[in-house]
């Protein structure tokens, strides 16, 4: 009884059970019957992510938060319409089993995917992830190995040509998120975006040093440890997670943001490694050296997707930072999240001097 309250809980105002089963019941997917239990699970800061489990089969539901605002039921059809996307693809991903667009049925827009063996997580590693530097040194290779498989993906053959606006990409990045920075301290007294160090000296160069190798493609936007889900059977990848951010853009920028996420000897102070232990794990080098083998890329190019996928960061992190200036974030939620930006863009500063 008590686990049965705690379920409702989990689920009141997220879920309507007896709709969804009318729904569930209508279509071909894993299982039979009503939907016997309801897990949360944790994770996943922007949506709720629900595992449902029916006699003889499970599926993980994907719904925009409590509170739906302008763009959320957007969001999530888009997401389900990239995995789907991906569908038969190199990428490893979890497969979509049914799409809803009905807001009737549960208050909102919702999918139904996969359930994915693994873990997803930053922290202290479990298994063999643990206890293994050959593993851990298969994480970096699996990630590399992700990003150039979404990179290879034709986005025009699989229907993707209108995700995002791939003319001038490149050049259009730094004023994109100027102004989104700016953008914060117009609507937030208090806040001040000088106090991000470096910000106006990396946009600066990256405007004046726009690599020769550009290309487009689907970047997934935020490809780091909690958004992968890795076996504990193996060292690999289950599914990449989390596709809100998915868009068309140049793919290295994937590989950038993997170097963001990185810990090695002579970073700036105050970063710490994502996962525990960290011995074992590939160098910055091997990464990218994998990463030009894989996708055939002039690596070149590397700093300059690198110190942007630091300043983007940075510049999505000052949100957060904003928001706690405003009251709607705990001030040391906000004082948090301004040291790591400040890493970044003192990353991307020492990236553009070597």
């Amino acid at each position: 009884m008590q686990d049965a309250a705690v379920a409702e809980t989990e689920i009141a105002g997220l879920i309507d059970r007896d709709r969804l089963d009318e729904w569930i019941a209508q279509r071909d997917l894993p299982g039979r019957g009503p939907v016997q239990t309801f897990t949360r699970l944790k994770g996943g800061l922007q949506n709720a992510v629900f595992l449902l489990e029916r006699e003889g089969g499970s599926l993980i539901l994907r719904r925009p938060p409590l509170r739906v605002r302008d763009g959320h039921n957007a969001t999530m059809l888009r997401e389900a319409r990239v995995l789907t996307a991906l569908k038969g693809s190199a990428v490893p991903h979890p497969a979509v089993f049914a799409v809803c667009n009905d807001e009737a049925v549960i208050g909102t827009c919702f999918y139904l995917m996969e359930p994915l063996e693994g873990f997803a997580r930053s922290g202290e590693l479990p298994g063999s992830y643990a206890t293994d530097p050959a593993w851990r040194r298969a994480m970096g290779e699996e990630l590399v190995r992700a990003a150039a498989a979404l990179g290879a993906v034709d986005y025009h053959a699989v229907g993707l040509a209108d995700l995002g606006k791939p003319d001038h990409w490149h050049a259009r990045q730094v004023e994109r998120w100027r102004s989104q920075l700016e953008g914060y301290a117009t609507a937030t007294p208090g806040y001040d975006p000088r106090e991000l160090p470096h910000f106006d000296t990396v946009g600066r160069w990256l405007s004046d040093n726009l690599p020769d190798d550009r290309r487009i493609g689907i970047v997934h936007g935020d490809l780091q440890f909690p958004n992968v889900m890795f076996s504990l059977d193996a060292p690999r990848i289950s599914g990449v997670l989390d596709w809100e951010l998915a868009s068309l853009g140049d793919p290295m920028l994937d590989l950038g943001w993997i170097l963001s996420s990185w810990f090695e000897p002579g970073d700036p102070e105050g970063k710490s490694p994502m996962v525990k232990p960290w011995d074992g794990f590939l160098s910055r080098a091997e990464l990218i050296a994998l990463y030009g083998e894989l996708s055939g890329r002039d690596m070149r190019a590397v700093p300059w997707f690198f110190a942007l996928a630091c300043y983007k960061l940075a510049c999505l992190l000052q949100g957060t930072v904003a928001a706690a200036k405003a009251g709607k974030v705990p001030e040391n939620v906000g004082a948090s999240v301004h040291a790591y930006s400040v890493w970044l863009t003192s990353k991307a500063r020492q990236i553009i001097a070597s």
